[in-house]
């Protein structure tokens, strides 16, 4: 095991399934962590995953991310400050309402696997992304 020192790049390393760009932070053997910005006015992608739960903590920007798993299903106003859970399996989604992109900070457990592991599903908007 190697310590990681990693600083956040300016220009995204991927896009996610949902069509947000990520910059990829620290990883370790059971998480890793990443950041998402969503641009003004965007909607993302409804995806779910097969095997990963995150925890999401908005640090920028203001939107909405709908959630569903099961028959449990609500909309949760994003902005600083707020933080999420996604269950793995739970259907989500999220836009950006304001001028400036919806930022956040994720912690996927465990680390991302890579492709294959979201998959679209239907959402409560349409995508733009």
């Amino acid at each position: 095991m190697t310590f990681e020192t990693r600083k956040i790049g300016a220009a995204p390393d991927a896009i996610a399934p949902d069509g947000s760009k990520v910059r990829l932070l620290g990883s370790l053997a059971r998480g890793s962590m990443a950041a998402f910005r969503l641009m003004p006015g965007a909607v993302s992608r409804a995806v779910a995953h097969r095997s990963v739960e995150e925890i999401w903590y908005f640090t920028a920007g203001h939107g909405r991310m709908w959630r569903r798993l099961g028959d449990r299903e609500e909309v949760a106003e994003v902005a600083p400050g707020v933080s999420v859970t996604v269950p793995t399996g739970t259907h989500f989604q999220f836009c950006c309402d304001g001028g400036e992109p919806l930022e956040a900070i994720a912690i996927t457990m465990p680390p991302w696997p890579g492709d294959g592991e979201a998959f679209t599903v239907a959402g409560i908007w349409q995508p733009t992304v």
